[in-house]
């Protein structure tokens, strides 16, 4: 599994619960099927850097209630404990631990919302790391040269290393890869025995010429990659025939935007390694909140664009929405813990002349029948053919300040303002140094980190 996102929304009086609900499911499908021997989460697992005591607390009763017992492990665990778990003041796997009988362990990695920061480098996995609650990997110790060393584990005949790789920020590395910055080390015996799996946090879709990883970036060696960050569930195993090895996509197991991708149905998967061969088998999950998501083009309903027909598209718009709750009421799974209220979100295109109506408003009158009342309804304009052309024609341009102020980032302003102007010249630190300080302060909540750089 991967993206839980613990703790998103949690303040929301109807969406609170969802993010943990689910967590518990995933452990509940791993005990119902004693085969399982471990764990895996790709990243994420909490939603925020800082999670609250009553989600760390919530986790930690899961954890506790599903990971430990006297059921033995049958894996063993075969590398260096000492380098898989430098970071910990523990680094030992933890059903190996004497003082812990632990029957199902859990191995993650950090995602980028739960990554370590602040002068010890620690993140909210730190803490159930040293509480012996979960095995935490992939942490790197450098930003400009990284070696992977894979946890080395065997069950009868199979041999099985898996690599990790906590979130990194995409263009870093991107720079890193195309330098041939990252060495994935090898097991010293029996090198092609070992079934290879690896686990990143990054984007995998194209957001920027290097805001992405690309497949073919990873090691052609390797067997099947976990993929997380991404949020659409493409659980089947996808088979590049580039770099020959299968990306499987767990996704998330909570929606946490209103998009076509967090739309699709959420799964796990147990995977099951017999030497170099594996099988996936896909789960759905069914305690997850319904969500629906379609389109409208007002042009296509052949109301008038007239502000006088406002009440005829309001009526034609929920007239739409009834027919999504129905749907959601007809397509719910019966699990007793699956939320009864969906999510909605119909998008509406209202080129043509269309005045929008207040969406906020209109959501009003389905107020404890969906989830999210306030957004329901998603007013756009699509592109016409010559905006297009023209964004594609200034797409490598220099852009004017107006089109770039929603998306530049704090750290190029500061980069930006003290190369340009001598007065504001650097004397005992660098603008990188600074302009990471103040990221992490803003993105991280992190009130210390400017103090500890100076």
């Amino acid at each position: 599994a991967s993206d839980c996102h613990l703790g998103y929304k949690e303040k929301d009086p109807i969406r609170g619960h969802d993010s943990l609900v689910t967590f518990e499911e995933v452990f509940e499908i791993a005990k119902e099927h004693e085969v399982v021997d471990f764990v895996l989460l790709g990243g994420d697992l909490f939603h925020e850097n800082k999670p609250s005591r009553a989600t760390l607390h919530g986790c930690i009763e899961i954890l506790r209630k599903y990971c430990l017992g006297d059921k033995p492990c049958q894996v063993e665990f075969l590398s260096d404990q000492s380098v898989n778990f430098w970071s910990s003041s523990f680094p030992v796997i933890n059903y190996e631990d004497p003082n812990y009988n632990i029957s199902t362990p859990v191995f993650t990695i950090h995602g980028n919302h739960d990554d370590p920061s602040g002068s010890k480098n620690l993140s909210a996995i730190d803490l159930l790391s040293s509480s012996g609650l979960v095995n935490y990997f992939g942490k790197t110790s450098s930003v400009d040269e990284i070696s992977i060393s894979p946890l080395l584990m065997q069950k009868g005949k199979s041999k099985l290393a898996v690599y990790g790789l906590g979130s990194v920020r995409d263009e870093r590395l991107h720079r890193l890869f195309a330098s041939e910055k990252i060495t994935m080390l090898k097991p010293k015996m029996d090198t092609d025995n070992w079934f290879n799996i690896m686990v990143v946090h990054q984007n995998r879709v194209k957001h920027g010429e290097k805001n992405y990883i690309p497949e073919e970036f990873l090691s052609d060696f390797l067997d099947l990659v976990i993929w997380g960050h991404e949020h659409e569930s493409l659980i089947t195993p996808e088979w590049n025939p580039k770099t020959n090895f299968f990306v499987c996509q767990p996704g998330s197991t909570v929606a946490t935007s209103l998009t076509e991708g967090e739309a699709k149905r959420k799964h796990v998967a147990i995977l099951k390694v017999f030497n170099k061969t594996f099988k996936v088998e896909e789960i759905p999950l069914n305690t997850v909140r319904p969500f629906y998501i379609d389109e409208l083009c007002l042009q296509e309903t052949g109301i008038s664009c007239d502000e006088r027909h406002e009440q005829e598209i309001v009526s034609y718009v929920k007239k739409k929405i009834e027919s999504m709750i129905s749907k959601a009421e007809a397509e719910h799974s019966g699990s007793t813990r699956q939320p009864t209220e969906p999510l909605i979100r119909l998008k509406v295109d209202y080129s043509g002349g269309y005045i929008p109506f207040n969406s906020l408003r209109f959501g009003q009158q389905f107020v404890g029948r969906v989830a999210n009342p306030k957004d329901i309804v998603h007013f756009y304009k699509k592109r016409t053919r010559r905006e297009i052309t023209e964004m594609e024609s200034i797409e490598n341009a220099e852009l004017p300040i107006s089109i770039l102020e929603r998306t530049v980032k704090i750290e190029n302003i500061i980069t930006e303002l003290l190369a340009n102007d001598s007065s504001y010249q650097m004397k005992f630190l660098s603008e990188k140094a600074i302009g990471d300080a103040v990221r992490i302060f803003v993105d991280k909540e992190e009130n210390d980190i400017i103090e500890e750089y100076v």
